[in-house]
Parts: structure tokens; sequence; C-alpha cells
């Protein structure tokens, strides 16, 4: 045998060794490697903690096939990727895609039953080189896992953005939509959420939307105060059976006893999420003949404990340029009535500036007659979350709010120095009892003057938890504004700031996990679009055929001779 055949057959028995070696390794040691700048497809670790509570199959339908536009294919492309991840991890994630247009015959009986489920279509405005048509998108997916389903958003819904901008932000959120979804249907429900009731508290219709969201990854029931009166000691100890308690939009005193009551739940570490109106003002009050209410303080009694804990809610009302769209009537022609879009600048649409994970990456967020907030110095550390823009400033109450004030004329000096009031805050440490040093109002043997480390937040506005109503009386989407048909990210923020108080704060780092999406210029592609296609088709193309006959005139010129 020649020397050169068997230094071939060496290299090839050493080629085949390795392969053996390598894939009996890869059986046994398990590893993805991404490649990506910003490594979009490496899991988080509380995605990897999720997929591990996958024990039985959990099938996934996602409703993005067919023929879509070429924003929504990439969205498709990308869930699709990361599915294949989850799935790479856990053997017991089944995906499918399906396209609920594909069978004439079959789609409208698959819509309506998508519309059943809450999964609303998005018809979109398709450009092409100029050439406008409209197509209608399923932008969701359905989990379903032990016979219990959740819906899955794949599409942000981002006020203002093109739809380009929205598929960029939904693929930023994606493995958290996916992997909170997973976690809903997996989980076994443990942590309680009291919603507190007996002082005048939004009634269950208006905060619909709210206990919805969290009634999918919590144990949730009302708890209600009027039971301190008789036996404070014995509803003091059932609401300690519970983790977090929501105060939204009392409107009523509350007594000292029921004081005690919450302020010795925080001393035991019981989360608080305290949405307050500080003053007395409804847009409802405002749809009136006059178009005008007055707007006074609201005396809730809770100022002295608020204080302890390190903050103050003034009773002043936030005005803002920087506030929502509103649509008011301005007259009649024929016998239609003319309506026009103001700025209602007593409802502040708030963007983020924080990185605070609870707000990273959220959108527009809407509030209505907001107050400001001060924090005060007493060792517990304060977060800002939310904060009015720097044209807006503070009005005293009492004062006259009426609908006149859209016309109103206002410059930049009328804000200097007076915006950026904080309107959300975080609020950590070891707080004092409000009750320290003073004369209890009820006795109680396991009283603590101060608790331990624990967390609350503060939003000066209890509309933000809010939802409308339908003209049947049936709750919205939270954040779901029918006057103007906007959707803010206040079910968001909301959702983020239960996640973080329940130390739920693995899916809100998913959530504010960044990705870069290079995208092509579709304004520079239009004006050379002939060069862009013989750049990305022809030119590979021309360099495979370059070669090729390099290749084959070599090849020829070698074995001629």
């Amino acid at each position: 045998m020649k020397l050169s055949t068997k230094h071939n057959l060496k290299t090839l028995g050493i080629t085949i060794f390795i392969l053996v070696v390598l894939n009996v390794l890869g059986t046994i040691f398990f590893h993805r490697f991404d490649l990506t700048k910003d490594k979009r497809y490496t899991l988080s670790p509380t995605s990897l903690g999720i997929l591990k509570q996958v024990e039985n199959p959990l099938s996934i339908k996602i409703y993005m096939e067919g023929d879509l536009p070429a924003d929504f294919r990439r969205l498709q492309q990308e869930t699709k990727q990361l599915l294949e991840e989850f799935q790479a991890y856990n053997k017991n994630i089944v995906f499918e895609f399906v396209d609920p247009l594909a069978n004439e015959d079959e789609s409208d009986e698959l819509t309506k039953s998508l519309f059943q489920k809450g999964l609303t279509p998005i018809n979109i405005t398709v450009d092409d080189k100029g050439k406008q048509s409209q197509a209608m998108v399923f932008p969701w997916a359905v989990a379903v896992y032990n016979n219990k389903e959740v819906n899955i958003p794949l599409l942000k819904n981002i006020m203002g953005a093109s739809t380009t901008q929205k598929v960029i932000g939904s693929i930023q959120h994606l493995e958290y939509s996916i992997a909170d979804a997973i976690n809903k249907v997996t989980k076994t429900k443990q942590k309680k959420v009291a919603i507190i009731k007996g002082n005048g508290e939004l009634k269950e219709r208006y905060i619909a939307g709210m206990l919805k969201q969290i009634h999918e990854s919590y144990l949730i029931g009302p708890f209600t105060l009027d039971s301190v009166a008789k036996n404070p000691n014995a509803t003091l100890n059932e609401l300690k059976k519970y983790d977090l308690a929501i105060i939204a939009k009392p409107t009523e005193k509350f007594s000292d006893e029921e004081k005690e009551v919450l302020d010795q739940f925080i001393m035991n570490g019981g989360k608080t999420l305290w949405l307050i109106d500080q003053v007395a003002a409804d847009m409802d009050s405002l749809y009136n003949d006059m178009g005008a209410t007055l707007a006074y303080p609201r005396d809730l009694n809770l100022n002295d404990m608020f204080f302890k804990y390190g903050f103050r809610i003034n009773p002043d009302l936030i005005k803002d340029e920087q506030g929502s769209p509103i649509k008011l009537a301005t007259g009649e022609q024929g016998s239609a009535t003319q309506y026009q879009d103001f700025i209602w600048k007593f409802a502040p649409q708030v963007y983020p500036t924080s990185q605070h994970p609870i707000v990273k990456n959220l959108g527009g967020i809407k509030f209505d007659f907001a107050n400001p907030i001060d924090t005060l110095k007493n060792g517990i550390k304060k977060t800002v979350l939310l904060q009015s823009s720097q044209y807006s400033k503070t009005i005293g109450s009492p004062v006259e709010v009426n609908l006149n004030m859209v016309t109103e004329k206002t410059s930049p000096q009328d804000y200097l120095n007076k915006g950026n009031k904080p309107l959300a805050v975080l609020l950590e440490g070891s707080f004092h009892s409000a009750f320290e040093n003073r004369v209890l109002p009820f006795k109680d043997n396991s009283f603590a003057t101060q608790g331990k480390p624990n967390k609350m937040i503060v939003v000066a506005d209890g509309d933000l938890a809010k939802n409308q109503l339908d003209k049947n009386g049936i709750p919205v989407e939270l954040g779901y504004d029918q006057r103007t048909g906007q959707l803010y990210d206040n079910k968001d923020f909301i959702m983020n700031c239960i996640n973080y108080l329940l130390d739920d704060t693995g899916l809100i780092n998913i959530r504010s996990k960044d990705i870069e999406l290079p995208l092509l210029d579709k304004e520079k592609v239009y004006e050379s679009y002939t060069l862009t296609q013989f750049i990305t088709i022809g030119v590979p193309i021309l360099i495979l055929l370059i070669f090729g006959l390099v290749f084959t005139f070599i090849r020829k010129r070698k074995y001629s001779k």
C-alpha cells in the first residue's frame, strides 16, 4: 500500500474517532452556543428555572403562519427560534404554527373562536414600494398544560409607534411573554394578595382588569377592614396570612384601629401597594352641562402613617404639558356633532426614565388627576419609578377644573424649575411603626415598633389601576382608553409592581432585557430598490458563479495534462 494511501486512511480514522468522541460527549454534556452580540438566544436563569417546572407535555399553538408582512415574518422567525431554544432544554415543550386564515371554509369558525378567547387580530397597512394593501394578522399564541390554558400576546402595543417599532419592542419582550405564560400554567399558586375593602375603595368592576391579571399568578381575595371595629386582633391575624395588600383608591377615612392593623401587617413583613388619591376629582364629574367640577383635598387620615414610612402625598394636582389626548365636542355640522382632539393636562402621560426593572422598557402610562409625592429622610431607600415631565407644575386645591382649560396657552417659562414631580415611589428597608411611642388604639401583645426588611410602593393616583366600562357595563382591558382608542402600559406597570413586591424579580429582569435588532432603512431601500436587490440577491449568486468557473478552470487545467 502506498505511503500516501496509508496516510489518508490514518487521517480518516482519526477524523472518524474524533467525531464519534464528540457525539458521545454531546449526549453526556449539554451546551448550546449563542454567537449573537446581544446574547438574545441565551435563556436567563429565570427562564431555565421555569422550564424545569414543565414535567408533562406543554403545547403551544402560534397563530402566525402563512403569507405574512415582512415585519411579522421577523417576529414569527424570532418566536420560532426562541421556542426551539426552549424545546432544546425541555423536550416536553411542543409547539405548532397555525394559519387561521388558510382554509376559507374553516377560517370563519376559527377566527370566531379566537375572538371569544380574547385573541383579537390587528389590521395593518402593508407598504410595498409605495403600493399599500391591508392585511389581518393574529399575533397570539396559546399555551396548554394539564387542561389549563393561557393566552400569550406576541405583539406589544406601543402608542404612536410604527408596525416596525412595535415588532422590535415585541421581540425584546418575547422571552418574557412566553416564560411568563409557561410559569402561569405550570406554577402552583402560593402567595396570597389581599384587596383591601371597607373604606370606599374602587369597586370590583373597576379593577376587574387588574384582578384578572393577578389571579393568573397568585391567590387573591377581598379583605374587608369592617371587622376591625369588633375584633381588631382577629382581623390582624387573618391579614397576616396574606403576602401583599393592595389599597386601591380609598375615599373614606381610616380609623386609628384600621391603621394599626395595616401598620402591624407591614411590621410583620407584609408588602403593600398604595394607590392613593389625595385630591377628590374624577373625569366623569366633568361631563356635565357646565363642563366643570370642584377638586378638593381628601382626608384619609393616613398622613401620619405615610410620614413615618418616609413619604408624603401632597393635596395638589399635577398639570402636565405631556398630557393624554381627549376628544371634545366643538360644534355641529348638519346633524352630526363635530369632535376635536385636545391635550388634557390633568391626565399626565408618563414615560419612565428610570432604569429600575419595574419600569424599564415600559411605554406610556396614563394618570388621572395625579398628586405629587415628597420623599423624606428616614433611612429608608427610595426609588422614584415614575415622574411627571419637566413641563409640569402643581396646582393647589381646592380648585375648579373645567374642560375649557384645554385651550389655555402656555410657554416653557411657566414650568421653569417646577417639573419632574414624583408620582410613583418604591420604598425599601426596615420601617418603623407609625404607632411607635404612642398610645395604641387597641392592645396587641405582638406589637412591633420596627419591622423586618420590607418593601412598599406608593402611587399618587388610584385611577392608574382603574379600567373603563363599555356601553354594556363590561370592563375593558386595563390601560385602554375608549374615548381615544389608546392602550397604555398601566397593566404592565401594576403587574411589575406586584411581581417585584412578591419577589418574583426574575420575570421582571427578563422583561428589561435589551436586544439589538439591525433593520434595513426602508426609505433608502426604496430609493435604490434595484441596486439593493442586486446586492442582496445577485451578488451572492455572482460570487458562486465566479467560484464555480474558476474551480472548473483550475480542475481542467490540472487534470488535462
